[in-house]
């Protein structure tokens, strides 16, 4: 594999204003190729869509989702730049897809790793570097494998990193990518809520062999 230096990911960032993550990852599947690399992101719908990141995003729709059976209900806001968009089809599909995403990952709690709680991140960093199986590891192996751990559970949390339901191949960030790119506006996920019938709610456990055993005692 090429060597991937930070200037090089610079310069396809300069050319195609895809982010830079974006820039690093589709050099890396091309083996450092400036050109087979742009193509992979235009492939993807991720060029140019860093341009308009930056645009203010005030219209569009909040979706919901009921998942069959009615016992899991989602409520997504996502943001456009114009009603005219809000209104597309591709738009309303695209924010029903990531209401169907979001019920069907129960362990996401935020948009993203930057919306994560510092306090959440210090908490998890207590408990990895607990662990058992670093008690006997030097000091920065050991900062360095909870730093990763760290990284890999904030990930778990955050809508935007997890793999497309209907795609595995790419992130639902790069989908909202490709639909930035296809519809040509910034768009952003602001906010969610997920209901999962009873949740809260203390029920009383009962034991049905006894209750049935009461019933048939009192005959």
């Amino acid at each position: 594999m090429a060597d991937i230096s930070a200037k090089l990911v610079k310069e396809l960032r300069d050319k195609t204003s895809a982010g830079m993550m974006d820039c690093k990852k589709a050099l890396v599947e091309n083996d450092g190729d400036m050109t087979k690399a742009t193509e992979w992101l235009r492939q993807k719908g991720l060029a140019n869509a860093g341009k308009k990141a930056s645009r203010v995003a005030a219209e569009g729709m909040v979706g919901q989702y009921i998942h069959t059976g009615a016992r899991v209900g989602v409520l997504v806001e996502v943001n456009c730049e114009t009603d005219f968009v809000a209104r597309r089809e591709e738009f309303q599909t695209l924010v029903k897809n990531i209401a169907m995403q979001i019920a069907a990952c129960p362990n996401v709690e935020y948009v993203k790793v930057s919306d994560i709680p510092t306090e959440i991140a210090d908490k998890e960093k207590e408990i990895e570097m607990g662990r058992d199986d670093l008690g006997n590891k030097p000091a920065n192996v050991k900062e360095k494998i909870v730093q990763g751990r760290i990284e890999k559970r904030l990930k778990e949390l955050s809508l935007m990193d997890q793999p497309y339901i209907r795609d595995q191949s790419i992130s639902v960030e790069e989908l909202v990518k490709q639909a930035i790119t296809q519809l040509g506006e910034n768009i952003q996920v602001r906010r969610f809520t997920r209901y999962i019938l009873g949740e809260g709610i203390e029920k009383e456990e009962t034991n049905f062999a006894d209750e049935v055993a009461a019933q048939m005692g009192g005959k």
